[in-house]
């Protein structure tokens, strides 16, 4: 009768028994398993992020002083606290002021890619990618080395009239689709450039091929072309 005093949980007469360790173990084993293939992705993570802050080195080097000055003039521009990183609106705004108005979707792509936490200081250490593959959006900040490596990546591969057009929007003050006299007056004013009418006006004559008297965007493209 030794088993009537055996307590009912671990009495195999009514469903006990010992505890099955065989599960517990298979579980401890998977641990170890499961901290290696995180290792191993966040080694992944971080050796790509070296080749893209590489690459966009590289790409940097390939500018031109002009380029790069403008590059870092919009990032801080619009760097507002001044801590060398973005969020998503002065990242959009910052790619705007370079020519670049992209989409809501693009904009985030660009912070899930290259973007760190808000968290985890200057983006550093192999955390900083897995972290920010989980991250909200609005949670994550670009820093200045990646946002050289993006936009340095998308000005060598921008088509040149689209740079030339760019200019011309800036000659184009109100976007009338020519480039008068006046015009032509206000930028040589902003850049100092001691101008005076008759030659301005001679600058106009010259490219004016429709003689309505301003410059249009087919004049100024073969102006910049040639």
């Amino acid at each position: 009768m030794a088993s009537a005093s055996f307590p009912r949980a671990f009495n195999p007469q009514f469903g006990g028994g010992l505890p099955d360790r065989s599960k517990s173990a298979a579980f401890g084993a998977t641990q170890p398993r499961d901290s290696q293939r995180q290792e191993r992705e966040r080694e992944r993570e971080r050796l790509e992020r070296e080749r893209i802050e590489k690459e966009g080195q590289d790409n940097m080097e390939r500018l031109t002083e002009e380029q790069k000055e403008e590059i870092n003039e919009a990032f801080g521009l619009f760097d507002l606290d001044k801590d060398k990183r973005i969020d998503y609106h002065e990242l959009k705004v910052a790619m705007r002021a370079l020519g670049f108005d992209l989409p809501k979707a693009e904009i985030v792509g660009i912070l899930q890619a290259h973007g760190v936490p808000t968290e985890t200081g200057k983006g550093k250490g192999p955390a900083a990618g897995a972290a920010a593959a989980n991250t909200h959006p609005t949670k994550l900040l670009l820093p200045l080395e990646r946002f050289q490596a993006v936009m340095a990546e998308r000005i060598l591969v921008r088509n040149p009239e689209e740079e030339i057009l760019r200019a011309f929007e800036l000659f184009d003050e109100g976007s009338k689709g020519r480039i008068d006299l006046q015009d032509l007056r206000r930028v040589a004013r902003e850049l100092g450039e001691g101008l005076g009418e008759e030659e301005l006006a001679a600058m106009i004559d010259e490219f004016d091929l429709d003689g309505d008297g301003a410059i249009n965007r087919e004049e100024f493209l073969g102006i910049c072309m040639q």
